[in-house]
């Protein structure tokens, strides 16, 4: 890792001027020995394999002690890492051995003393360098002349340069000879870390805190560190003294890094990733990332950093069903960010869509890459043929129920269909999307049957308005009465009935439930045609909240009607919860609760721009501030009530409702008692419970 000057006097000492860090120039490991002995470094790294220790057969050479130092390795001019330089001291160990004889005849015919039987000494000294991810062995052969040949004496050191290693990790090295003729020498050291960086986090907001002496000036820049490509800087500044930097939190992602570097001539830079483990942003990388198609059969998965996934692909058939797995399965495909790549297909289909599934195999993304060029989703069947042995052929055709084999019994379409598609198939009407030996894949148009379905009932519609048209003619005067009544008819009911609302809301307490039941009942005066999960108890425990919900706002938006949030201190709290954790625990809500089960559908709304039109929101005055409605939710309208009741009322019934003067007075005077008891303080609300015929099942 880059490691500029400034930064590791900071984390080595307390200063510059008096810690320095010895420059190395090159990629090569190099050996040096003391004075008088003579030492050669082996190519490469090789295998540690200590072995069994065995019995000196004379005087030998030996490793006595370790010692580290951390040097500065240069590639470049601005490149530099830091590495670990290790000394390994030696002695003579062992002494000559007497031959037999002489010990048996001893040296009385002989008394002068017999010159030494020295000679220089040669041993292969193997350090053993660990610092997770990194484990290296080399091997050194030392050789000392016989001059300084004394057992049990030190003869000097040798030198290796240099084991790579980053700060703040723990390093482990162990030296012995080979053979080995003791125990090996070991020694652990942990190197330092940068005090200087760090990162806080108090609930949204992120900050990066730089503490530096208040006359350095440095340079920092956020940059992606991608995988594939070069590296891509979005934020720079030159600052001077301890900072306190804050971080969007969407723009938080694994390759997240911060580089900071002295502002001074031909300094270096060190470059530190804080976020690679942080859960928000792996959450952060995959909102981000997105599926590009590339014409012809081209498609690439753009995201700032990688992505631990696998590619599939699916059918998606009309009607917001589960995308289903192609049959046979299609092999996954590992993912590589920003680079392009190709389908196994021979045709491209609006249906056929990707998935991506993270590393422990969750959904994350689809799309549907040929919806935009090929137009929406067809009503095709999707038919699967598996080839066998002497080329037998079976089909069968992918259903929501699974692969229906063409021709059998089942009450499916495509069983009921069977021979006409294999007679479309035949006839090459049918589109093959995929190919080998195994078997393949056509879509096949279903529009034609669809259309002779309808024939009859067109020609049945064709001649009802014939009859009319007759009955018109033979009774001019009278049809047109009856049309005059009929049109004022349709008319009073419409005003009768009222725009649709759909009351969404968290039931944080039992007043609070009885001041939506309030606000709903006073509703249907207006007059609107509201829903709300308070009236349909029966329906949730049916249906449950999440499919309640999901019929309720179809209607509602199909209808021309609005959804409205009315917020509390609880609907925040699960808004906020949906919002950094990207939805809450499963049980965490009761069964009813159609609130906490309809973000899942509303958040998307919001965050794609489709909200407006839509949504409106509201809270009650002295309940809730209006600064705690999330800012994500306030792209639509927020009222409080009971201030603004009247343009509430008016947005509720559009541009071409009634003036609500009066009715506004008659909702707020409906509301107060009920607002009044949720505002008193516990133990002093009315024991009421009942709310009229408005509490039942109102379905």
């Amino acid at each position: 890792m880059p490691m500029p000057w400034f930064l590791l006097s900071l984390a080595l000492g307390r200063s510059p001027v008096v810690l320095s860090l010895e420059r190395l120039e090159g990629l090569q490991d190099a050996a040096r020995c003391s004075p008088g002995l003579s030492c050669h470094l082996w190519d490469g790294d090789v295998v540690c394999l200590p072995g069994s220790i065995v019995s000196a057969p004379g005087p030998v050479l030996v490793p006595t002690s370790l010692q580290t130092e951390l040097v500065r390795r240069c590639y470049q001019e601005t490149d530099c890492d830091l590495c670990v330089r290790v000394a390994v001291h030696l002695a003579v160990h062992g002494h000559w051995e007497k031959p037999e004889d002489e010990e048996k005849l001893g040296r009385a015919a002989d008394p002068e003393p017999e010159e030494p039987r020295n000679a220089s000494l040669q041993a292969q000294v193997v350090l053993s360098f660990q610092a997770y991810p990194t484990a290296r062995c080399v091997l050194l052969e030392v050789q000392v002349p016989a001059a300084l040949v004394q057992p049990g004496q030190s003869v000097g050191s040798v030198v290796f340069d240099c084991f790579e290693a980053a700060l703040g990790t723990e390093v482990q090295i162990w030296s012995y000879t080979q053979p080995r003729y003791q125990k090996e020498l070991n020694l652990t050291r942990q190197l330092p870390a940068l005090p200087w960086l760090s990162v806080t986090a108090d609930g949204d907001n992120v900050h990066l805190v730089l503490d530096v002496s208040e006359e350095q000036s440095f340079g920092l820049s956020l940059y992606w560190n991608q995988v594939q490509g070069p590296v891509k800087p979005w934020w720079h500044r030159n600052l001077t003294g301890p900072q306190t930097i804050p971080l969007n939190q969407t723009d938080i992602v694994p390759c997240l890094c911060v580089q900071v570097w002295p502002l001074e001539p031909d300094s270096v830079r060190t470059s530190i990733c804080p976020f690679t483990e942080d859960p928000r942003a792996h959450r952060n990388l995959w909102r981000a990332a997105r599926l590009q198609l590339l014409p012809p059969r081209g498609w690439r998965l753009d995201a700032p950093c990688s992505l631990h996934a696998q590619a599939t692909l699916c059918w998606q058939a009309p009607g917001r069903g589960p995308c289903q797995p192609l049959v046979p399965p299609l092999p996954r495909e590992n993912v590589t960010v920003n680079m392009a790549l190709e389908f196994p297909l021979l045709k491209g289909h609006p249906n056929l869509c990707v998935q991506q599934v993270s590393s422990w195999e969750k959904l994350q993304l689809q799309e549907c890459l040929w919806a935009d060029s090929l137009g929406p989703l067809k009503d095709d069947m999707l038919l699967v043929e598996a080839r066998g042995p002497q080329d037998n052929r079976s089909f069968c055709a992918l259903e929501p129920s699974g692969c229906t084999p063409l021709l059998s019994r089942a009450s499916t379409r495509a069983a009921r269909l069977g021979e006409q598609l294999l007679q479309d198939l035949h006839s090459g009407q049918c589109l093959q999307l995929w190919d080998d030996d195994l078997g393949a894949l056509w879509a096949c148009p279903m529009d034609k049957y669809i259309h002779q379905r309808w024939v009859l009932v067109w020609l049945a519609c064709l001649l009802f308005a014939a009859a009319l048209f007759l009955l018109f003619l033979l009774k001019k005067d009278h049809v047109k009465g009856w049309l005059r009544l009929l049109k004022e008819d349709i008319r009073a009911g419409a005003a009768a009935r009222g725009r649709a609302a759909l009351l969404l809301y968290s039931a944080d307490d039992a007043g609070f439930e009885r001041l939506v039941g309030a606000l709903a009942s006073a509703l249907c005066q207006v007059p609107l045609r509201v829903a709300v999960d308070l009236w349909s108890r029966r329906e949730l425990s049916a249906q449950g909240p999440l499919a309640w919900f999901h019929a309720q706002r179809r209607r509602t938006v199909q209808e021309g009607g609005l959804v409205v949030l009315i917020f509390s201190p609880g609907a925040v709290a699960l808004c906020r919860e949906w919002l950094q954790d990207a939805g809450p625990a499963p049980g965490a809500h009761g069964p009813h609760d159609a609130f906490a089960a309809s973000l899942s559908c509303v958040l998307p709304d919001f965050l794609q721009g489709r909200a407006p039109g839509r949504y409106v929101g509201a809270y009650f005055d002295g309940l809730l501030h209006a600064d705690a409605v999330p800012a994500l939710f306030r792209a639509v309208p927020v009222f409080p009530l009971p201030s603004q009741l009247p343009a509430f009322l008016g947005s509720l019934q559009g541009p071409r409702g009634p003036r609500l003067g009066e009715r506004a007075e008659q909702v707020a005077r409906a509301l107060q008692p009920a607002l009044d008891s949720c505002l008193r303080p516990p133990g002093t609300a009315g024991m009421g419970r009942g709310m009229g015929p408005e509490a039942g099942d109102r379905t």
